[in-house]
């Protein structure tokens, strides 16, 4: 008779740490903010020996960093609708539910607080602001296969992206899903490509829709 080898579950008990250490980490970011609490305090709050945070992350800061890296990568996903229009809308639909979840104002004030936080803080927000950058390209260059004309990352970011941190970060007013199309309503309007065409948009570039 064969000895039966116990099964693996998916992510196991590493994941399963990793998960908890993440959730300590933000929750304390939520309700102590950056820099008033340490590698311990994640530690006692996830019910985990600090020596595996050092031994996996090696200091708060990497381990921040890697907490608003998962939260960017995991959230938000870019749509592939086939059409430009309903890709942005889609986009900017989730990207308001994630940034007015339990966890999206935490990760956006974490990411302000590692600019000042010394090199290791600034690369992890370099990190950040390139893979949301990357994930727009990506949405921007199907729509350019298709023959369609994109805005550039940069007029999305500042119409689109900028004006839901801001609300957000300050309070200044609720992420409705009729103020959200109105931004996308922003972009897509003939006056913001006027605006882009005659600035050259963020990376000089002349941008048109159709």
């Amino acid at each position: 008779m064969l000895e039966q080898r116990p099964t693996r579950r998916p992510g196991g008990r590493s994941a399963r740490i990793r998960a908890a250490v993440h959730q300590a980490a933000t929750d304390l970011i939520a309700e102590r903010g950056y820099g008033h609490f340490t590698v311990g305090d994640v530690a006692t709050r996830a019910t985990v020996a600090d020596t595996s945070i050092y031994r996996r992350w090696g200091t708060l800061e990497a381990l921040l960093a890697d907490v608003a890296m998962t939260w960017l990568t995991t959230t938000s996903p870019i749509p592939d609708t086939g059409g430009l229009e309903q890709d942005l809308r889609t986009y900017a639909a989730n990207v308001a539910r994630d940034l007015t979840g339990p966890d999206g104002l935490a990760v956006l004030r974490l990411v302000i607080a590692l600019s000042s936080a010394g090199e290791a803080g600034v690369r992890a927000r370099d990190a950040f602001l390139a893979e949301r950058g990357r994930q727009l390209q990506g949405m921007l260059d199907r729509a350019r296969d298709r023959g369609e004309h994109p805005p550039d990352g940069m007029d999305v970011l500042d119409h689109i992206l900028a004006p839901m941190y801001i609300r957000v970060l300050f309070g200044a007013g609720p992420l409705t899903p009729a103020c959200v199309d109105t931004l996308v309503d922003r972009l897509l309007a003939p006056s913001a490509v006027a605006r882009g065409t005659r600035t050259g948009g963020a990376t000089g570039r002349k941008t048109e829709l159709a």
